[in-house]
């Protein structure tokens, strides 16, 4: 046999294996969650036609309301993308408003299927619950003035001590900002309203913030707010589940990672632009990159 005819025989295995992958296509909701645990999430979730998700609504730009009074916000994306998987439907969600404090309960009380609530993840918290793989890094980043003369992070870093940085009150604050900028001035200030006001009203040159505050204001307002460029400190943002359920965990894990990097990233590539305001790197067919 030649490497022609080597080939040929070689693709119509392939087209078998994909007609065969069609067919497998076709298995109803139904039959998917017989195959899960009886007291899975999924098999519950796909039984009663809709998700549940514990979310927040005022925190932009993961969880708020738009002008018309929609929730909107890249956590709220989040579980569009997981109603899609479930139902190829992003509409069929119910979103539950949810203090921070009960992101852990609502789970593990089976109030919420899933909470998706810009969520760090710790190994504290993973003894409560399961964290799904992560769909987002979170950092500290310097929000400045687009007219300043100290606008990016090296004139602040090259002003030293005259530099003044806002940041939100904590036992951290100072060293935070210190390892950045280690001669840097840290005015450390009650509310991040009041964070950001210093620097509106220019008593300080920068305001340590969140990575995706930075790029949601930096990119709303430009002519209010500069992205001076330096983040540091990564924090992971996961989904919770409740824990032992595995048939859950391993769906929400391969949605999670079809809709970030597989062939299926319309609405996280969308969410990422209009919140962030930047396109996602590319994703290069060949050594998988996840």
């Amino acid at each position: 046999m030649n490497d022609t005819s080597g080939r040929r025989d070689f693709l119509k295995l392939g087209m078998a294996g994909l007609a065969t992958a069609g067919a497998l296509t076709a298995i109803s909701a139904e039959k998917a969650a017989a195959q899960a645990a009886s007291d899975s999430v999924l098999r519950t979730a796909l039984d009663r036609g809709k998700l549940i998700v514990g979310t927040g609504s005022t925190n932009a730009p993961w969880h708020f309301e738009n002008d018309a009074g929609e929730l909107v916000g890249m956590d709220i994306t989040m579980g569009r993308i997981l109603a899609k998987g479930l139902f190829d439907d992003p509409t069929k969600v119910e979103f539950v408003p949810q203090d921070p404090a009960q992101r852990i309960p609502n789970v593990t009380t089976n109030k919420v299927d899933i909470t998706i609530q810009f969520m760090t993840m710790t190994a504290q918290r993973s003894q409560l619950i399961h964290f799904s793989r992560p769909y987002y890094v979170e950092g500290v980043a310097l929000l400045t003035l687009p007219g300043s003369e100290n606008k990016t992070f090296d004139k602040l870093l090259a002003n030293g001590a005259n530099t003044r940085i806002s940041i939100l009150q904590n036992v951290d604050a100072e060293s935070s900002v210190h390892f950045a900028l280690p001669q840097a001035q840290v005015m450390q200030i009650d509310t991040q309203a009041n964070v950001l006001q210093a620097l509106e009203s220019k008593r300080v040159d920068a305001a340590a913030v969140d990575l995706s505050t930075v790029r949601w204001l930096a990119s709303r307002n430009p002519d209010k707010y500069f992205d001076a460029g330096k983040s540091w400190y990564s924090m992971l943002y996961g989904a919770a589940v409740r824990q032992g359920d595995l048939d859950w965990l391993t769906f929400v894990n391969q949605t999670f990672t079809i809709a970030m990097f597989g062939h299926e990233t319309a609405l996280y590539d969308a969410a990422f632009k209009e919140y962030f305001g930047q396109e996602p790197p590319p994703r290069h067919p060949g050594f998988p990159v996840i």
